[in-house]
Parts: C-alpha cells; sequence; structure tokens
C-alpha cells in the first residue's frame, strides 16, 4: 500500500478563541497521562459524492471544530497549562494506492501507521512546540475514505477524542446543537502537582518499545457470548461485562506466558490495571463531550500464593476494583493530594524491588461512539487504532457493539506464548506471527 501526500496545511480555528479564554488548565490526571498521541482512524465506504466536495466539506467543518474544541489549536505552554493561542492544527490529505478492503480484512499496524498524520510517540523537544491534534483523510483508489487524528494524551482521552470525531462529524452535517459542555475544568476535582522527578511511564522508553509487538484479537459477539458464559462459570463472579470477560482471558494469558518465559523470576504480584471513566460516576455528572482526562485507573492483585489461577477468580478481581471508582472513592483518594503521594511512594519502592509486582495494563474504548461519526455519508465500516505501548491493552468495540477487538502490545517472545494460549485459540480470532 502506498500513500502518497497531495497537501498539507494548518488549519485555525473558524473564530477566533477571546482573551480571557486564552489558558486551559491542566488536572493532576491531565498531567499523569502518557505523553502519546492517542490515534483512531475510521474507515468509511465509497460513495457517490465526488472527494473535492468532501475535501472542503471536512476542512472547513474541521475549522468549525476547532472553535469549539479551541484548547486543541492551541499549544503546550507547560507541565500545567494549556496556551490557546489559535496557531491550528495540521491537516494532511493523501491519496491511497491500494484497496481499502484489504486493511479491513487483515488490519496490519505498519498500514494503519501511514494513514496518520503524525507517529503517536512524536515528542517535541520544546513543550511550547507540542502540537495538541492533527488530522489525516486519505482517499483510496476504490472510492472508500479513512478519516484519521492524533490528539496528544495530555487534554484528551479516548472519550475526549471520539467527542471531538463525533462533533467534528456533526458540524459536517450541519447538527451544531448537539455540541456543548466541551470546556470544563476539573482542577478542583484533581489539583495539579509539581510532577519534576516523577514518571510511572517506563512503557513508553524507546528501548522497550523495539521489542514490542502490537496485534489485533477479534472477540466476535459469538465467541465473546461463549467466554462470558465461562467466565461467569464460580463463585467471584456470576454475570461479567464483555470487558471483564476478555480482560480476565488476556490478563491470565498474559501471566502463563510471562511465567513459562521467565520461571525464575517470578514477581510477588502481578497487577492489572483498568482505566474507569468518571464522567457519569462523579456526583453531579461531569459533561458528556468534556476534554481532558476524567479516568481513574483501577488496580487488581493476583499474588503467586495464589496458585490456582482461573477467569472467573480473575474477572472477580477486576469486577471489584472497578466497583470501587464512585463519587466519594475518588474524590476521598484525590483529597489533599494523596492520590499523587500515593503514586509517588510506589514508584519509589517499585524502583527499589522491580520484581515486587508485574504490570499488564488494560484501555477500553468500548462504548465510546466512534461508530456514530457520520460526516454526511454514512457511518464507519471499520474503527481502528495504532497505539503501541508496553504490555497494554486497548479494548475497542466491534461495529455491532456486541464483540471486542483488543489491540494486545506484548514483547515478541512473550506474543508467540500468548498466541499459542488455549483461551485465546479457542475465543479471539487473529492472524499468527511468522
Amino acid at each position: 500500500m502506498e500513500v502518497q501526500i497531495i497537501s498539507k496545511e494548518t488549519v485555525k480555528p473558524s473564530s477566533s478563541t477571546p482573551q480571557h479564554l486564552r489558558t486551559y488548565n491542566l488536572s493532576l490526571l491531565d498531567q499523569l497521562a502518557p505523553p502519546v498521541y492517542i490515534p483512531i482512524i475510521l474507515f468509511y465506504s465509497a460513495t457517490g459524492e465526488i472527494s473535492c466536495k468532501k475535501s472542503h466539506l471536512l476542512k472547513t467543518s474541521f475549522s468549525e471544530t476547532l472553535t469549539h474544541f479551541y484548547p486543541f489549536a492551541g499549544r503546550m505552554k507547560d507541565c500545567f497549562s494549556i496556551d490557546c493561542n489559535d496557531e491550528g492544527a495540521p491537516y494532511v490529505e493523501a491519496h491511497v494506492a491500494g484497496d481499502m478492503s484489504t486493511i479491513l480484512q487483515e488490519p496490519d499496524i505498519h498500514q494503519l501507521e501511514k494513514l496518520l498524520p503524525c507517529n503517536p510517540h512524536d515528542v517535541s523537544p520544546e513543550v511550547s512546540s507540542q502540537v495538541i491534534v492533527a488530522a489525516q483523510v486519505n482517499y483510496f483508489d476504490c472510492g472508500g475514505m479513512a478519516v484519521s487524528v492524533c490528539i496528544w494524551h495530555a487534554i484528551a482521552d479516548a472519550s475526549a477524542v471520539a467527542s471531538f470525531l463525533t462533533s467534528w462529524a456533526a458540524i459536517a452535517r450541519g447538527a451544531t446543537d448537539e455540541i456543548e459542555g466541551v470546556i470544563f475544568d476539573c482542577t478542583s476535582l484533581f489539583p495539579p502537582q509539581d510532577m519534576r522527578s516523577f514518571s510511572l511511564h517506563n512503557f513508553l522508553k524507546e528501548d522497550l518499545l523495539s521489542k514490542i509487538m502490537l496485534k489485533r484479537f477479534l472477540f466476535d459477539s459469538s465467541k465473546l457470548a461463549d467466554l462470558r458464559e465461562e467466565v461467569g462459570n464460580g463463585p467471584c463472579l456470576e454475570r461479567p461485562t464483555r470487558v471483564e470477560a476478555v480482560a480476565a482471558l488476556i490478563w491470565g494469558a498474559v501471566m502463563a506466558a510471562d511465567g513459562e518465559e521467565n520461571q525464575n523470576e517470578t514477581a510477588e504480584i502481578n497487577a492489572a490495571t483498568i482505566s474507569v471513566g468518571l464522567r457519569k460516576r462523579m456526583i453531579p455528572p461531569l459533561p458528556k463531550l468534556s476534554i481532558g482526562n476524567a479516568y481513574q485507573v483501577a488496580m487488581a492483585n493476583f499474588s503467586k500464593k495464589e496458585k490456582q489461577l482461573n477467569y472467573n477468580g480473575l474477572a472477580g478481581k477486576l469486577h471489584e476494583s472497578i466497583g470501587k471508582m464512585n463519587n466519594d472513592y475518588v474524590r476521598k483518594i484525590h483529597a489533599g493530594g494523596g492520590y499523587f503521594q500515593f503514586l509517588r511512594t510506589k514508584g519509589e519502592e517499585l524502583g527499589k524491588n522491580p520484581n515486587l509486582m508485574k504490570v499488564f495494563g488494560f484501555s477500553s474504548w468500548c462504548r465510546f461512539p466512534f461508530y456514530e461519526a457520520d460526516f454526511g455519508w454514512g457511518k464507519p465500516n471499520w474503527v481502528g487504532t495504532a497505539l503501541t505501548l508496553y504490555k497494554v491493552a486497548i479494548l475497542i468495540d466491534t461495529k455491532d457493539g456486541q464483540g471486542i477487538e483488543a489491540w494486545v502490545s506484548l514483547p515478541k517472545e512473550d506474543m508467540v506464548k500468548f498466541e499459542q494460549n488455549p483461551g485465546i485459540c479457542a475465543y479471539a480470532s487473529f492472524k499468527l506471527s511468522t
């Protein structure tokens, strides 16, 4: 597949941002976000619309969307704020020589990366020049198209990325009345902290990422229903959600692969973290379309003293950790900077004893309305991503909303073992590594 850039320009908001709104303050949850872009690609079938007409509509509506999401058109000021200076966002148009169906049938990370406006790991050497959002519209020979965005994680979680895309699509359709509550200040809930000499992002180091393989594992609605029945067969959890069932299976398979590879280096604790959205859990609820990071990381632990590893037990641990994330609990742990101090202390403990804990992370993007992004020529046929992290699984809905696509990042030697896991082979469809 060959991708040729047709044009590249900087698109600015259709209206200038008022002076009193020129600074957007980051919360602690924004500060803790990994220094990466969140990449999303929406694929659309061929329609009778002329490409140049689509091009004009997408570009003008993108500019209007930046007016509503005005911090996205600014630049990072420092670790506490964004300068909403209307500098604009890179906007790329490209021609793709190849059939879109080949990508949809067998998504390949290297092909998907070509459809993005930037590398998700592009970090500017100067904070003040860090672009917040970039977009690329790809036109295929077959008449299909792929719209992709990369949005800097410090100002947007996956829910906010979905809000941006569905708002862009709504503006393209002329439905601007659907957009409200985009800008919401979370700093009173999650006060920012001095982040100097603090980092939890070892999974982003280049020496680790070079050894990582990212693959898609498809759990269709039928297989996922069977998996939920098996995972729910036990005393710990009777009816797991789709996410809990898939996460339990993957967590167990990862532990098995890691244990087989490193039999003499078993950690005291194997932990699974999972991002839990807070917009609906807080009282009062946070605005549905609000930008920023509004999720809390829940953690479930499996100690090596627990001899029996089964899916029902793992799902029960995940369910319990997720269930804690209510309004009272979140407010309590963040009171007086307590959560940040906890993270700092835990980081220091792990630094002194790396074998104390091994962590695998889950980021669930399920139930986010990516498949609702209709620019006027129908909803996406498929939604994909291309974000490689260290020992992380990103979970995304299938188009019917009943299945899950898991994008799993693992060291290459662990991925081979992971693919051979009986549970993964039984419930997931995937292409074997060569």
